[in-house]
């Protein structure tokens, strides 16, 4: 009697698992007498009989359908398989794992914006991430008609909306088209919220939404490019000074060349401009504010104190208080 049972016995497994295949329904008519089931990490085992769910199992591991898994089968509890008659039921496996998929617009997108009548074409990409949530679902409109079903699949599904759904949360609140990175947590967040409404119907779930970079035609991003450098430089003035402070301050700029006497000099001009500055709009104690600029005695006697030429560099001197070259108090 062993001979016959095991020419009718079969092993129901997914057994060329792949990462890329959300479920695999096993496809022999029916199960046999002493048949086993296996179940391998990272998948379910879902029995059908006449389209409705019979039982699911999670559990890793290997399995006698005859005692394991017929007890706990709710319409079939009853079956016992007869000498040369199988039990004809379908089992489905599905992939259990966080599905990750990379996406990226084909074509640019036209965004309306006032700067541009056309609409700003932008490009982007980024990540998606899916799985399994409804096993009713999956098997009511997408298992009932195919015996595989791919991320390819899916990736299909989503990307024949995605351009519209970028229009819709780039373009909502008035989003800044020339600083979308800034910007792109709240767009991929409504994203994912549209996308996971739109494949709920196929049993799946979207458990993240992901925008890596928005990329602008070449001409834009020039623009883009030097207005943020000119705002980083901002007074010319001052990014004058800073680049010869830090010249110096790195070697690059050393002394006793041209290209030093010339920093040394503007440096100099640059203190001196300043100190006067500050020296006109915080007059010295005592005195008038128009004392400075005034005549008699005084300004003369205050003239006649300063040298003609500064004592610690050498730089001639006009009746300044300070040596333009190298800032010394002259007077």
């Amino acid at each position: 009697m062993s001979f016959f049972r095991n020419q009718f016995s079969n092993v129901v497994e997914w057994e060329e698992f792949r990462d890329d295949m959300i479920f695999w329904k096993w496809n022999n008519p029916e199960i046999k007498k002493g048949s086993k089931l296996i179940i391998r990490p990272g998948q379910d085992a879902v029995f059908i009989n006449n389209g409705k769910i019979e039982g699911i199992f999670k559990d890793e591991g290997e399995f006698q359908i005859e005692s394991d898994i017929i007890p706990f089968l709710s319409t079939l509890k009853g079956f016992k398989f007869m000498f040369n008659s199988g039990m004809r039921v379908e089992v489905l496996f599905v992939n259990t794992k966080e599905f990750t998929v990379k996406w990226g617009t084909q074509n640019p997108i036209l965004i309306p914006t006032p700067q541009l009548p056309g609409g700003m074409p932008i490009r982007a990409n980024g990540t998606f991430n899916f799985k399994v949530n409804d096993y009713v679902t999956l098997i009511d409109k997408v298992a009932g008609v195919k015996s595989t079903y791919l991320v390819e699949d899916v990736k299909i599904r989503i990307t024949s909306v995605l351009n519209q759904l970028l229009m819709k949360w780039i373009s909502r609140e008035g989003k800044d088209m020339f600083n979308l990175q800034a910007n792109s947590m709240d767009i991929a967040r409504g994203i994912r919220e549209d996308l996971d409404m739109e494949v709920m119907g196929d049993g799946l779930a979207i458990t993240g939404f992901q925008v890596m970079s928005f990329n602008y035609p070449q001409e834009i991003q020039d623009m883009i490019t030097k207005v943020a450098s000119q705002g980083m430089i901002g007074n010319l003035t001052q990014y004058q000074q800073v680049s010869m402070t830090d010249g110096i301050a790195s070697g690059r700029v050393q002394g006793g060349g041209a290209a030093a006497d010339m920093a040394g000099m503007m440096m100099g001009m640059n203190l001196a401009g300043e100190m006067m500055k500050n020296l006109s709009q915080n007059p010295v104690a005592g005195q008038h504010p128009n004392s400075i600029t005034g005549t008699g005695a005084g300004a003369a006697g205050n003239a006649a104190a300063r040298p003609n030429f500064c004592p610690n560099c050498g730089a001639k001197n006009e009746g300044a208080n300070f040596c333009p070259n190298c800032g010394q108090k002259l007077g």
